[in-house]
């Protein structure tokens, strides 16, 4: 994916902004940077595709492989959209670049948000990036598993994900975290091999079928919480949300 560009902006304008502002530095993983110096970087290097801002350190992606990172990564990815298209209000993206806070600016796997206009917790700003913590996040990890694991897992708890989901490719197993009175909880299993999402009622992954790439049968679970009647109320209760906040600004 590309790094943060600004909308609507043109190779004119950044060369003509370079003539008032000093060359950027490369960005090199391991620097610790601002958020402000980390996205002036990334800006100015068109040629990393992607790289976050972790605690204050850079972060470079390196290559990803087919079976450990890009099949799982559009599996998990693939239901969140499905799920996404039969709920008003919400929305799945794939690798945003998401404003979390002065030292931190990931680009997770996949997120899962509700919309600020159906009450959601983040929002987009004017230059079209994610400010605040999407209520769902995902990563898949296989060689990034302690950088997911650790700080990742302290950035995204400390400002407020409230679901955050590892699947750990070479370990073949996926995790659940839930933020639950103030702590990010594991969440098993039940014992159908299916996690039920709180925030998202409705959205089940079965991890058994994931792990073993039977995506048929995660679709079947997964179309049976959306026509569950605890998905019929959220979206509902999402749609009143949607048409107050279109009332008020009209």
């Amino acid at each position: 994916m590309p790094g943060p560009q600004p909308e609507g902006s043109t190779s004119s304008q950044r060369r003509g902004s370079s003539r008032h502002t000093p060359a950027a530095l490369p960005l090199r993983a391991g620097e610790q940077l601002t958020r402000r110096e980390f996205e002036r970087r990334y800006l100015a290097n068109p040629n990393i595709k992607n790289a976050e801002l972790v605690e204050g350190v850079t972060q470079v992606r390196e290559p990803v492989g087919f079976y450990n990172h890009s099949r799982p990564h559009s599996s998990i990815a693939g239901l969140l959209f499905a799920y996404a298209a039969y709920t008003p209000g919400v929305s799945a993206v794939v690798e945003p670049t998401v404003r979390l806070d002065r030292n931190n600016e990931p680009q997770p796997d996949a997120a899962l948000l509700i919309e600020a206009a159906a009450g959601g917790q983040s929002r987009v700003d004017r230059d079209g990036y994610i400010a605040g913590a999407p209520e769902l996040v995902v990563e898949v990890a296989a060689s990034s598993v302690a950088r997911d694991l650790q700080r990742k897992f302290h950035a995204y708890w400390r400002n407020g994900v409230r679901e955050y989901v590892v699947w750990r490719t070479l370990d073949n197993r996926i995790d659940w975290f839930e933020l639950a009175d103030g702590q990010f909880e594991p969440q098993p299993p039940d014992s159908e091999g299916l996690i039920h999402s709180t925030v998202f009622p409705g959205l089940r992954l079965a991890v058994p079928a994931l792990l073993n790439n039977q995506i048929a049968q995660a679709l079947e679970a997964l179309n049976e919480g959306i026509g569950s009647d605890p998905h019929k109320a959220f979206a509902a209760r999402l749609e009143s949300n949607l048409g107050r906040s279109a009332h008020v600004n009209s």
